[in-house]
């Protein structure tokens, strides 16, 4: 049987872990050898995969340019090292990364949008009028102001305080999941769009030049429970949803704020705990099939990851009643990936399935019996500046040790993101420098929540033991990095929100 190599492109977390499973996992009902290729990665991750012996191919790229990842895509395809792409950063998306092979004649295997379709991501201003016009519930109110108008910013929060009890303001172009800032009162007001301002003045003026509008987006809070959704589609326009999962955006275990900013994810669990049946066919009903539709409406539609980020609304028998998006994404969300590829045995079939238009006859085979968590490791305080550590200033170039022994031992996965690999040791590139993934089994009589609650603390001892450390440079016994303790809580607080008494 021919083996088919199905390349992840990008250098995060999700690239190395849905190549391992693409490889490792065995599907019952699509019989197939399908091989994961990582498309570049991190300096640590090819080091990292042959010390656990993972079945994993690496491609180089020279650098993170669109015409350098092409023409090492290019030449893979001409060598036969590689079947199919699937494209994982939205900015090799946004720079024509898919309208460069397409010319080279291999559009019909890479999955991505081409540049004529970014839109709805690369500008969420954008995102929220194609929404509205394809009738897809967003923000009950949104406005576009210029941003350096703090009057006419300061008006609108102050009337989305008063009418909705709080407002966001949103960098509307890519940000890496940092770009928005909300507001609960009014003393936030000014600190929030200062911090905002901060953060992206120089982004403003790259990308707008100092002359022009500066557009900035501010949405009505929205209430309810944020849920995303994964929508693979096909170059014929048919699609599945995958199983859902929570996103831990927050640095920190509190309500975001000015000193607990939204970061690029701390962690996630699949599935969310308020996933069900009729979940999935509001889902469908509200985002896929609007989606797509107006894909082809505006001609852009081709083999592409539909992430939605949304809020739903439940009533008193968590029967969902309305989903609004937040915005829309065209690729696989980050970390949020991770534990819904960890459920799912047949990664490489729909992949290859994308390609070929033929979604329609491969749908998602599902772990249904069990829950995946996922924590990220981060870059905590403290170095030579006394950085502040994840999402701001951070200490890099530290080492990393790690007990692959253990980690083996009790079914483990260490996925390493921001790391890096030079003269036979790793080292910390700051951020998000690992992932720690596990799945448990929800036994007979068992609800997610029992399950869970053993397995996240499982998680935690490996962190709480030393398993993996970034040795501080002022303490060689410490350990630099962080985490977020409460990944997976939600489904004991999902059962105690169900419970009659």
């Amino acid at each position: 049987m021919t083996e088919k190599k199905i390349g992840f492109v990008g250098t995060d977390g999700r690239t190395l872990l849905a190549a391992l499973e693409t490889s490792r996992s065995k599907s019952e009902l699509y019989p197939g050898a399908y091989r994961g290729v990582v498309v570049k990665g991190t300096g640590a991750m090819e080091p990292f995969a042959q010390k656990m012996g993972w079945p994993i191919d690496f491609i180089p790229v020279p650098d993170n340019s669109a015409p350098s990842y092409a023409a090492a895509l290019i030449k893979a395809f001409e060598a036969g090292d590689l079947d199919v792409a699937l494209v994982m950063p939205e900015g090799l998306l946004f720079e024509g990364l898919v309208d460069r092979l397409t010319e080279a004649g291999f559009g019909d295997r890479v999955i991505g949008v081409a540049a004529a379709g970014v839109e709805y991501e690369a500008d969420k201003i954008a995102g929220k009028r194609y929404c509205e016009k394809a009738g897809i519930p967003v923000a009950p109110a949104w406005t576009e102001v210029e941003a350096r108008d703090y009057p006419a910013v300061l008006k609108t929060c102050l009337a989305y305080l008063h009418e909705f009890g709080g407002a966001v303001l949103k960098f509307p172009y890519s940000a890496g999941g940092k770009g928005a800032r909300i507001m609960l009162n009014t003393w936030d007001v000014k600190d929030v769009y200062d911090g905002l301002m901060k953060d992206y003045k120089d982004a403003y003026s790259h990308g707008c030049g100092k002359k022009s509008s500066w557009p900035l987006l501010i949405e009505a809070r929205m209430s309810g429970v944020e849920i995303s959704f994964t929508i693979l589609v096909d170059k014929e326009g048919h699609y599945q949803i995958l199983p859902t999962a929570m996103d831990y955006p927050e640095r920190f275990e509190r309500p975001p704020g000015l000193d607990n900013p939204i970061t690029g994810g701390m962690g996630s669990i699949s599935p969310h705990p308020l996933e069900s049946p009729a979940l999935m066919e509001l889902a469908d009903a509200t985002l896929a099939r609007p989606l797509i539709r107006s894909l082809k409406e505006k001609g852009v539609l081709r083999p592409c990851v539909l992430y939605p980020g949304c809020f739903v609304s439940f009533d008193g028998n968590f029967k969902p009643t309305a989903i609004r998006v937040c915005e829309i994404n065209l690729r696989p969300g980050e970390p949020e990936f991770q534990p819904v590829v960890k459920r799912v045995r047949n990664l490489g079939p729909m992949v290859a399935a994308m390609a070929d238009g033929t979604l329609d006859e491969v749908a998602p085979e599902v772990r249904s019996d069990q829950v995946s968590l996922c924590i990220a490791l981060v870059t905590g305080p403290g170095g030579p500046k006394q950085q502040k550590g994840y999402p701001w200033s951070l200490t890099k170039g530290e080492v990393v040790e790690m007990d692959f022994d253990y980690f083996d031992k009790k079914k483990l996965t260490l996925i390493p993101s921001a790391m890096d690999f030079a003269e036979g040791v790793f080292k910390s590139d700051g951020s998000r420098v690992a992932y720690l993934l596990a799945n448990a089994t929800v036994k007979a009589g068992q609800t997610m929540g029992t399950a869970a609650e053993p397995l996240r603390q499982k998680l935690l001892n490996a962190f709480d033991n030393g398993k993996i450390r970034v040795i501080p440079r002022e303490d060689d016994q410490g350990n630099r990095l962080a985490l977020r303790r409460d990944i997976g809580v939600h489904y004991h607080q999902a059962e105690a929100l169900r419970s009659r008494g």
